[in-house]
């Protein structure tokens, strides 16, 4: 197939503020080449219309109708994403005569896996027409919806991806990609062929909510604060009891499945202390529950930034680790990336998830495309 232009769009749990955005070359298959990109400011005031959509979502619970706010929420977010692109194509030599396909992940305000008896639900607010109409690209958004649909777990979708990525770098099969988000996710092919991922517990999300908290700022900057406490080994061991360390792969979270109340009482470093080994303890988990353990990690994603997170991940999951830069990746475009890339593969319904990815029955592909008038 003929490798196209796409555009993608991400901004994560964190609530950091910023729009990342980024272009990639591909069929759909390989990377043929990766483009410009950017990480964009959200205009003012529109962090904390997103922070209100999700303390309302988690009121919400999927039971009624929708919280008034997403409406507004969901149109801020839209147009200011539509002006990124715009802004990005003015500045980076691409347009909507050459941009195939703009991939719009929208915001997550709720995530709920399934259970047995349950199908999951997810919530992104996102409107793909209004950016279409706004950019003069065909838009793929809505990605996880139709997973969650078919029983799946609507996450982690980014194994495909990570995939292109370790083909692209010659990694072997012993290498697998830990993306640390609000929440953390691995992605491993077994023998290098079958893709196996599963989002592995919390990352940033309940380490940035204790630093708001007490008023330290946004986030645990460098991991100095948890560098400055001692974690309280206690509190870890009955925190790692919680039963989705239990459960089977593959398996997915909310952010606020773990949050920031587990060290409730400590002080502040070493609350921060804990929640970042707990990062780290968790990953072991996960890694012991694949079918071979992975001898090598490569980390993307805004928690790389956080060397003591990084050193929990080392001491706790036992594991060789490398952050995304060490093998020539670029560690913060990937996620928008990886939306560049879903996009061309729900224009073209390949498939987005696998049963090992997301318990899905048999590979399915995602996303609505829209188009402008």
């Amino acid at each position: 197939m003929k490798a196209i232009w796409a555009v993608g769009l991400m901004t994560g749990t964190v609530l950091d503020g910023m729009v990342d955005i980024a272009s990639v070359r591909t069929d759909g298959e390989q990377i043929h080449e990766l483009g410009p990109w950017r990480l964009v400011p959200y205009p003012s005031g529109l962090p904390e219309l997103l922070s209100e959509a999700m303390n309302a979502a988690l009121q919400w619970q999927f039971q009624g109708p929708e919280p008034a706010i997403f409406a507004e929420a969901e149109k801020a977010l839209s147009i200011a994403q539509a002006e990124v692109v715009n802004e990005f194509y003015s500045s980076s030599g691409l347009s909507a005569r050459n941009v195939e396909v703009i991939g719009f992940h929208g915001q997550t305000v709720l995530h709920r896996p399934p259970m047995p008896a349950r199908i999951g639900d997810t919530r992104q607010l996102g409107d793909g027409r209004l950016m279409a109409q706004m950019t003069g690209t065909p838009v793929a958004y809505d990605f996880r919806t139709a997973d969650m649909r078919a029983g799946g777990q609507g996450a982690p979708l980014s194994a495909t991806y990570h995939r292109a990525l370790l083909e692209r770098s010659g990694l072997a099969s012993d290498t697998a990609v830990l993306n640390l988000g609000g929440v953390a996710n691995v992605t491993w092919r077994n023998n290098g062929h079958e893709l196996i991922a599963c989002d592995t517990g919390p990352a940033n999300a309940p380490l940035n909510d204790w630093t708001k908290r007490h008023g330290i700022g946004a986030m645990d900057r460098d991991g100095l604060l948890a560098r400055s406490g001692r974690v309280n080994e206690q509190r870890l061991a009955s925190m790692l009891e919680h039963p989705f360390f239990s459960q089977p792969l593959p398996k997915s979270l909310d952010r606020n499945t773990f949050s920031a109340d587990l060290v409730d009482g400590l002080s502040p470093a070493d609350g921060a202390a804990t929640l970042s080994a707990f990062v780290g303890a968790a990953i072991g988990k996960a890694l012991d529950q694949l079918p071979r353990r992975p001898e090598k990690l490569i980390v993307a994603g805004g928690g790389r930034k956080n060397p003591t997170l990084i050193d929990a991940i080392r001491t706790r999951a036992h594991v060789d680790t490398s952050l995304a830069e060490d093998v020539g990746w670029r560690g913060d475009a990937i996620e928008a990336e990886c939306f560049a890339y879903l996009a061309v593969r729900a224009l073209r319904t390949l498939p987005l998830s696998f049963p090992m990815t997301t318990g899905v029955r048999v590979p399915i592909t995602g996303g609505l495309i829209a188009k402008p008038s």
